[in-house]
């Protein structure tokens, strides 16, 4: 007998996903009820979750439905994760290998307001981090994410943070609102890299820096961890991060 348990709602909704993706063009919700035997009732009430998560497109004029592009999207962006994971390792490693005391050094991406961690490398008696791959975190606390919103437009950085309300912190650490977040943007920019200190795990400190793809857009962070109090000199590991991000905007790029 399986141990997999049996939800009906996600086995249909799944099975409503592989039923549009095989036919060429928008369908009736009666003739998928029809043919996958799921209740018209039914049928109606999923496909409205559907729509409302953005799964599903709606045809009105001619009551039919259809997929919508997430699907791709988010496969897209999979494989765009996995691709600069593996492009990103050698750097992260060599990273490790270089730095003058134990670090953790990591790989990010934005998603919305928050960084998730793509890649991560730890040093020999390394600290112990939070950035386990697939974690996220707000971005405005993070080295990685001030690297990457600082290389953004200040009106895409507004989107991001559309409340003037207070910023979400840990710790009580870390910027609070969009002027004390744009103040330590500005800092990034003029240092070249970016840089946290017990914003996100106290007695923990990291660098950062931005890689860009062939328009000049942020794609990714790369970064480093390390214990605050052992490292005196962060200006060594920060530039480190900077050569690293160019080495992986140029394998972006396709260059040398």
């Amino acid at each position: 007998m399986s141990d997999i348990p049996d939800i009906p709602a996600a086995r249909n909704a799944l099975g409503v996903l592989r039923y549009l993706a095989s036919r060429s063009g928008p369908v009736r919700a009666s003739t998928m009820a029809r043919d996958l035997g799921i209740p018209r009732s039914s049928m109606y009430q999923l496909l409205e979750v559907m729509r409302d998560e953005g799964y599903v497109l709606h045809y009105p004029e001619d009551g039919t439905h259809g997929l919508s592009g997430l699907l791709a999207e988010l496969g897209s962006a999979s494989l765009r994760t996995e691709r600069l994971g593996r492009l990103a390792r050698p750097l992260l490693e060599r990273l490790v290998a270089d730095a003058p005391a134990p670090v953790v050094a990591h790989l990010a991406v934005l998603g919305g307001s928050d960084v998730i961690y793509a890649g991560r490398v730890q040093g020999f008696r390394a600290p112990t981090t939070v950035s386990s791959i697939g974690v996220r975190l707000p971005a405005h606390l993070t080295a990685t994410g001030r690297a990457m919103l600082a290389a953004l437009p200040a009106a895409q950085v507004r989107a991001l943070y559309p409340s003037r309300d207070l910023l979400t912190h840990r710790n009580e650490a870390g910027p609070t609102t969009l002027a004390e977040l744009d103040r330590i943007l500005a800092e990034t920019r003029t240092r070249g890299w970016a840089t946290e200190d017990g914003d996100v795990t106290p007695g923990y400190a990291s660098v950062g820096s931005a890689a860009a793809d062939r328009n000049g857009y942020p794609v990714a962070a790369i970064g480093l961890t390390f214990l605050g109090e052992r490292v005196a000199d962060r200006d060594t590991l920060g530039r480190a991060t900077v050569q690293a991000a160019e080495a992986l905007t140029s394998r972006l790029a396709g260059r040398a």
